[in-house]
């Protein structure tokens, strides 16, 4: 046992008395050690603790026993409530009056009980948050750093927030390399691509706030509609032209890789198979069509409150051709539904449309409602239902379990069949490409939920700020204010449904929830 400092019973009983009185000043304490000296009847033992003799420990048998612990206590670190002194009659106890208990000098004691655990220095020197290397600190913080606006750039910013939360976009980017480019990939796509990747990454390492000039200056190389300037100050753009733009050049940049059947492939990742029925009404004719889109229109109407009535309104449209059998132009009417699900549903609410009257863009305030958990099941084609149909009801067995329900009777009974079934009949969709994403990560269920929604604020089109609310992977929503991220609760994320001057959802992006078979 390491060596205690040994404190002397004087001092103990000084202590003591100067705590319990209420004249606690110097003068007095003097005043009774003056007196304790001459009243006290001292007695010297040892104490058997353990393999330790504690020798010539005093006794002031004026004080009560409690007193005599205290001194133990600081000699060994046994506090008193676990002290066990053998004397005569039994156990000392802490009132005992020690005239009783024949104590004499020189007497050894048994005292047993367990010490109080030394308390041990760190290992490790403690690290305050602030000190640690701005990538550690990043990672605590459990979210991306913000962009700088650099000029009517929110909508830039908000573009890449949103798609920066996209992990399997990120692993694709960084197997990505500077000579990854081939001779089918142009040189400012290629840059556009390092710059995207880049970007993600510093916003991965930083808690300050990003300045995306290389990614800025590139983007403008590629397009230049985004350069676009009045009086000498760069113009506010779409969000979703840029969305669009840019998502476009990685496709392009990442299936030159060799990447383009991988599940981490743009096209896997937000690609949705469309096929399309198109009749003319007064002909008769009638021909099918297939189509991959990055996004779903979601279409505003007087008659249209909630998205899923936006959406089949935007899978349904007229458009004028030639129609072979009349020799004329006709009107047909195109029905679209969709035939392979992406791994991230992108939706984009109509808001702007071109007015004739006052020759420019205007904004649609009127009020969409849209879901944190989104189905689209009905908006599937046959052969899409059938693959979903094992998926879903396997989705609502699990769902069911944690409710304490039963599975379906459905379930239980041909859950081998309808699995068969999903891999003969639904395995692939319209264009020959499997539907669902890889078995490690699940088969699709045709329900989504909401990860990430880029808002416009204001009236105007060519105006306004761009906001971008994104969930990170603990659950947790993050508002990315351009330089300012702040946390937000999952309540509000739900009210940015438009209806007014406050930010209104422009892009929606869902996440698909998949389950293992």
């Amino acid at each position: 046992m390491k060596a205690r400092k040994r404190r002397t019973l004087k001092h103990i009983c000084l202590c003591l008395l100067y705590k319990l009185d209420s004249d606690k000043t110097p003068a007095s304490v003097a005043h009774r050690s003056s007196k304790l000296q001459t009243i006290s009847a001292m007695l010297n033992v040892s104490v058997k603790w353990q393999k330790e003799l504690l020798k010539a420990v005093e006794i002031d048998t004026t004080q009560p026993p409690y007193v005599f612990k205290c001194q133990l206590y600081d000699l060994t670190g046994v506090p008193p409530e676990r002290q066990k002194i053998m004397v005569k009659g039994g156990l000392l106890k802490d009132d005992a009056d020690w005239s009783t208990l024949g104590v004499k000098e020189g007497q050894k004691l048994m005292m047993m009980g367990t010490a109080d655990e030394v308390v041990k220095a760190p290992e490790k020197a403690i690290v305050f948050a602030e000190d640690l290397p701005e990538e550690e600190q990043a990672l605590n913080l459990g979210y991306g750093a913000g962009l700088f606006n650099l000029g009517n750039t929110c909508y830039m910013n908000s573009t890449v927030q949103c798609l920066h939360s996209v992990p399997e976009l990120k692993s694709a980017l960084i197997k990505y390399s500077h000579s990854g480019r081939s001779n089918d990939v142009d040189q400012t796509s290629h840059m556009l691509t390092i710059a995207t990747r880049d970007l993600f990454s510093e916003l991965d390492k930083s808690v300050k706030a990003v300045a995306p000039m290389q990614f800025w200056m590139v983007l403008r190389k590629k397009y230049p509609q985004f350069g676009q300037q009045h009086n000498s100050t760069f113009m506010q753009q779409d969000a979703e032209e840029c969305w669009s733009q840019l998502l476009y050049t990685l496709s392009q940049s990442l299936r030159s890789t060799g990447s383009s059947e991988s599940p981490d492939s743009v096209k896997a990742l937000f690609g949705i198979e469309l096929v399309s029925r198109v009749h003319c009404v007064e002909s008769g004719e009638e021909s099918s069509e297939t189509e991959s889109v990055y996004s779903l229109k979601c279409h505003i109407s007087h008659e249209v409150n909630h998205l899923h009535e936006g959406l089949k309104h935007g899978l349904k449209s007229e458009l004028e051709k030639n129609s072979p059998s009349l020799g004329r132009s006709a009107i047909y009417v195109k029905e679209s539904l969709i035939n392979g699900l992406p791994r991230y549903l992108t939706i984009q609410f109509v808001r702007f449309f071109w007015k004739r009257e006052s020759n420019q863009k205007a904004k649609i305030l009127r009020k969409v409602d849209y879901p944190l958990q989104l189905d689209i099941f009905d908006l599937c084609s046959d052969d899409l239902r059938k693959t979903l149909e094992a998926p879903r009801q396997r989705l609502r067995d699990e769902e069911g379990k944690k409710l304490g329900l039963k599975p379906s009777e459905k379930s239980s009974d041909s859950k081998d069949k309808d699995i068969k079934m999903s891999d003969a009949e639904g395995s692939l969709n319209g264009s020959g490409e499997s539907s669902n994403p890889t078995p490690d990560e699940g088969a699709m269920t045709g329900i989504y939920d909401l990860v990430a929604v880029l808002t416009h604020k204001g009236r105007s089109a060519d105006s306004g700020h761009y906001v971008a609310w994104v969930k990170q992977e603990s659950g947790k929503w993050i508002q990315y204010d351009d330089d300012n991220p702040y946390p937000q609760v999952e309540e509000d994320i739900t009210k940015l449904s438009g209806g007014g001057d406050w930010h209104m959802a422009y892009i929606c992006m869902y996440k698909a929830r998949t389950i293992r078979m």
